[in-house]
């Protein structure tokens, strides 16, 4: 069996296994929706779809954490001594950060298509087409989140280091990407990190799909946030995907030099901690 394939069932076996963190992450993002559906109810009435538009947000947001947080999957396999096990099979380190990454993107989109399919009955109103549109700009943006927290972990090396880094940077690139607050909401002082984060173009074009904005003209896309106008150069949703794919090679580059580099000899596993902890 192909070594990537291997680690790509594993780890997706272990992500069936454990249903608490599944269900974890739904009842969390249904708890965000119905938050946010009532916070900003009375600021989505210039919308045409309201539910979809707020939905399609908690979505894509799902996806980009659970993304980020499956690579403290492998900060487990460090701590357990499975890594070590793994590096001493005839595999190259690029395959082993390459299965992790893809594990890590199949598991996310799962969890958006799981969301997808919880928010139908919630209200979200879609098409078949737009399912497959959506469920591929999941993918895509889950390769890249996962490129993003493999590069972070590799790094790191640390579980708790890990987390407080993700959490760090997970927060402030939620707020202001759109998924909760639209994007025409937030203070001027704040757009150079809304238009230098990812996640903003992937909600974008995740909501031009969900919104069927298909026909809508350039500057009702501006209006609307779903478009952004940055010193006059405009971008639209799908040249924000293609940003979102050039950030996505970069870190799945960057993820794999830097997996190829670490020693992990130098990580011990930390016998007093139970369930895995490590230290160096």
């Amino acid at each position: 069996m192909n070594p990537i394939t291997a680690i790509i069932q594993r780890n997706l076996l272990n992500y069936v296994r454990s249903k608490s963190r599944m269900i974890g992450s739904i009842v969390m993002s249904l708890f965000m929706l119905i938050m946010f559906s009532f916070l900003m109810k009375s600021s989505m009435d210039n919308f045409s779809q309201p539910t979809n538009y707020l939905i399609s947000g908690i979505i894509i947001m799902t996806v980009f954490q659970t993304s980020i947080n499956n690579s403290t999957d492998i900060l487990s396999d460090i701590a357990n001594g499975y890594m070590k096990e793994v590096m001493v099979a005839p595999i190259a380190r690029c395959q082993i950060s390459t299965g992790n990454i893809l594990s890590g993107a199949i598991i996310a989109t799962l969890q958006g298509i799981i969301m997808i399919i919880v928010s139908i009955f919630i209200g979200f109103k879609i098409n078949i087409f737009q399912i497959l549109l959506m469920i591929s700009v999941m993918m895509i943006s889950a390769v890249t989140f996962s490129a993003i927290g493999l590069f972070l972990a590799t790094i790191l090396r640390n579980s708790p280091s890990f987390q407080t880094i993700s959490s760090m940077i997970m927060m402030p690139l939620t707020f202001v990407s759109g998924a909760y607050i639209p994007t025409t909401m937030i203070p001027d002082f704040l757009l150079p990190v809304v238009y230098i984060n990812p996640l903003t173009y992937v909600t974008s074009i995740f909501r031009y799909i969900s919104l069927e904005m298909y026909k809508l003209p350039l500057t009702e896309l501006l209006k609307e946030g779903i478009a952004f106008n940055i010193y006059g150069f405009t971008i639209t949703p799908f040249m924000g995907l293609i940003i979102t794919i050039l950030i996505g090679v970069f870190f799945l580059t960057a993820s794999v030099i830097k997996f190829n580099q670490a020693d992990f000899s130098t990580v011990k596993v930390s016998k007093n901690i139970r369930g895995g902890g490590f230290h160096r």
